[in-house]
């Protein structure tokens, strides 16, 4: 009688299942890559909303009437070009991208369609130089800083369209984009868009002024995008005012729900006000402490004694001790005042927090008059911990490291 082996598993079997595996993956990673079409919401009020379209028809219009009003006086020509809607939509819409300042917005448009002229009468061939005149005009508009992606239209329509083929054309172009900034100029101000926008050096200096100077430098910008190594659609001044937020935000999620109760040093030690100074010193040094809460007899807090009290106490009671003197003086079997309390030496009244309060609120707390400990307290007034400020720092660097 023979014995069946036990099952082996094929060796067709594992290839199968990671097979299996690699389709569900890649099904995974195809949903992944479709959501991104998804587009963004805009975070843009209704306000906002309004204040872009109002703009934008006000700029096509205006610039669609003065520059009718012009082909009148001076055909043939063509009177307008269709770039200019978009140039509308960045100058309005965006006032604060790179894309749509003056500058770039003027020599982009003005320039590329120089070299679009010149390229459909220097290039024969329709296809070449319709390439030609875009791929000049983009290393043109990114040499001279003014890179404007309507201009790009501009040198492809001047070697496609025969009635462009004449200086009239960059004359059209130039009163279109003139007539184009100052409106978009004027309208920006009157509804509260600076435009151009103050440089970054400007919004410092004022932010400095107001006492609200800025974390980020502009290494530190500079720094960024050049990591980042593209072309960014928003100014280096509203890059630092997001980042601003960014952080500012982080900052309050991380640490803004952090109660006192989490970080405090609890059980915490603490000292009669009847006590001696050399009990007090001896039990800094006991416990490795440097501050003690004083309570009274239902554990409430009246004051706090820190070891600058205690020596500032002790150095300056004579002139001519030594300081060796003075130190011993501190040792409980070796102190010369003993009789005095710490009552006399304690800061008092002593502003305290409760457990439930948020970290973020001792931080005016330690800020003023250099205080270094904050007593935290339960719903009944009773010492329940100390919270000092190097806890709070190791909180704070915690929170960023991670």
């Amino acid at each position: 009688m023979t014995s069946v082996p036990p099952s082996q598993p094929s060796a067709a079997a594992a290839p199968a299942s990671e097979v299996a595996q690699a389709s569900v993956s890649s099904r995974l990673s195809v949903a992944d890559w479709l959501r991104r079409f998804w587009p963004s919401p805009l975070s843009i009020d209704r306000k906002e909303r309004v204040r872009m379209l109002g703009g934008i028809v006000l700029c096509v219009g205006m610039t669609a009437a003065m520059a009718h009003l012009w082909g009148l006086l001076h055909p043939p020509g063509i009177w307008m070009v269709a770039s200019l809607a978009a140039s509308s939509v960045l100058v309005i819409g965006l006032p604060s991208s790179p894309l749509a300042q003056p500058w770039s917005v003027f020599g982009g448009s003005v320039l590329s369609a120089t070299i679009g002229v010149l390229v459909a009468q220097l290039v024969p061939q329709l296809v070449v130089g319709a390439v030609v005149a875009v791929g000049v005009a983009v290393l043109v508009m990114l040499l001279l800083r003014c890179l404007h992606p309507p201009g790009a239209s501009l040198a492809l329509l001047a070697v496609l369209e025969p009635a462009t083929h004449t200086g009239r054309y960059l004359g059209f172009v130039l009163f279109d984009v003139v007539v184009l900034l100052i409106v978009g100029i004027l309208y920006n101000r009157l509804t509260g868009r600076a435009y151009p926008p103050a440089k970054l050096a400007e919004t410092a200096s004022k932010a400095a002024s107001h006492g609200k100077p800025s974390p980020f430098t502009e290494a530190d910008l500079d720094a960024a995008l050049k990591s980042y190594n593209g072309v960014i659609d928003i100014s280096r001044s509203d890059l630092e005012r997001l980042l601003q937020h960014a952080a500012k935000a982080a900052f309050q999620r991380t640490m803004g729900d952090l109660r006192c109760d989490a970080i405090m040093s609890s059980p915490v030690h603490a000292i009669n006000e009847s006590a001696s100074l050399a009990e007090g010193w001896a039990r800094m040094q006991q416990h490795a402490v440097k501050a003690l809460p004083v309570i009274d007899d239902s554990q409430s807090v009246i004051g706090i004694v820190t070891t600058t009290d205690l020596l500032h106490q002790q150095f300056a009671q004579e002139q001519g001790e030594g300081l060796g003197k003075k130190l011993r003086a501190l040792i409980p079997w070796r102190g010369a005042k003993q009789a005095q309390t710490i009552g006399s030496v304690m800061s008092a009244p002593v502003q305290v927090a409760r457990m439930e309060q948020h970290v973020m609120d001792l931080v005016p707390m330690f800020s003023a008059k250099g205080r270094r400990h904050v007593p935290i307290v339960n719903d009944e007034n009773r010492l329940v911990g100390i919270i000092s400020q190097t806890d709070v720092i190791k909180t704070l660097a915690g929170t960023l490291a991670t």
